[in-house]
Formats: C-alpha cells, sequence, structure tokens
C-alpha cells in the first residue's frame, strides 16, 4: 500500500512540475510575441485546456481521430514553447513567423475546443438515415375505426448497427448494454429501442 502511494505521490508531483514549467514556457513566448499583460498568461490556459478536451475525447472512446489530431496540436504548441525557450530562440528579437502563430492560436483553440465539444455522435446520424428510408418506404396508414396496438418494425440496417454499438458497450464496461442506454445511443423512441432489444 505505501509502495503505491509512493509510487502516486511521485506521479503527482512530476506532472505538477512539467504542467508548471510548461506553463511558465508558454506564457513566455507569448509575452515575447508582443502579448502582454494578462493576455500572456491566457496563452498557456488555452492551450492546456484544449489537451485536456482532446484526452476527454480519447477517453470517451469517440471520434478519436478529432481527439488525437487536437491533441497533437496542443502537444506541439506546448513542446514547441518549452524547445523555444531553450536557447534556441532570442526571446528580445521573435521572428515574423511566430508572431504570427501566437497571434492566430486563440482562433485555433476556439476552433479546436468547439469542434471536440459539440460534434454530433456518429451513430445518431446513422440512425436519423436509416429512419428516413424506412419512412419513405412505408404506405400512408388508412385510418381505423379504433385504435389498435402499433407494431414496430426495425429496419435489418438499424438491428445490425445496434449490435454493434451493444458490443461496444459491453467491451467497455463488461456488462450488457441495458434499453434506456441503448436508446440513447441509437437517438430512437422507447418502443423501437424495445423492439431492437428483442433482436440483440
Amino acid at each position: 500500500m505505501r509502495a503505491q502511494l509512493a509510487r502516486v505521490d511521485a506521479v503527482l508531483v512530476q506532472a505538477v512540475i512539467a504542467a508548471a514549467l510548461s506553463f511558465a514556457h508558454l506564457h513566455d513566448v507569448a509575452s515575447a510575441a508582443g502579448q502582454d499583460g494578462w493576455k500572456a498568461w491566457a496563452y498557456p490556459v488555452s492551450v492546456d485546456l484544449l489537451l485536456v478536451a482532446a484526452w476527454r475525447r480519447l477517453r470517451t472512446g469517440d471520434a478519436k481521430t478529432a481527439g488525437w489530431c487536437w491533441f497533437l496540436i496542443a502537444l506541439t504548441a506546448s513542446l514547441g514553447a518549452n524547445v523555444a525557450t531553450a536557447g534556441l530562440l532570442d526571446m528580445e528579437a521573435v521572428p515574423a513567423w511566430l508572431r504570427i502563430l501566437v497571434a492566430g492560436w486563440p482562433a485555433v483553440a476556439f476552433l479546436g475546443g468547439t469542434l471536440l465539444a459539440h460534434s454530433a455522435p456518429q451513430e445518431a446520424t446513422v440512425v436519423e438515415d436509416v429512419l428516413v428510408q424506412e419512412d419513405a418506404d412505408e404506405a400512408p396508414a388508412l385510418p381505423t375505426a379504433e385504435p389498435a396496438p402499433a407494431v414496430v418494425s426495425v429496419p435489418p440496417a438499424l438491428i445490425d448497427h445496434a449490435r454493434k454499438v451493444a458490443s461496444e458497450h459491453h467491451t467497455r464496461t463488461g456488462t450488457p448494454i441495458d434499453v434506456p442506454t441503448l436508446r440513447t445511443r441509437l437517438g430512437v423512441p422507447a418502443p423501437m429501442a424495445e423492439a431492437i432489444a428483442t433482436h440483440l
């Protein structure tokens, strides 16, 4: 137990030191590039927030390509500042290209954060396409004198997609997917989710 706590403490201390140094280097580069005052301090915060958002996307298992892309962009910005302040850059005469990169970073970070936070799950798009096709194939229902219980028709493509979602859920959590979770992941009404669950 003590050995495990010692490892955790060592990792935590190392992480705090690395974060503090990287934060200071990003501030120094931003300041040297003409971003003075509070603006110079906002740059390292922006880089760190983009790293956290990208890492969170990688941990959720959705759209990992976008997560890796923005994680590498933020990591490059952080590593670039660390290297630049190691004596390879004249902090008194920052080149124009670096000033352009620093000035353009807020727009890049905003774009990355927005795409990572608000990108729609791919499952919803697939389900919507299948449901639209199913509605187009169905003939209009004739009015009846008495209401009859609705029979939910599930397209085979949607069942196949639901099997993939259920398999991914079982692999990730170790438990079978329940109907409410299946409904949320597929974005379908409750009766259709129950009908799909009978096929899994």
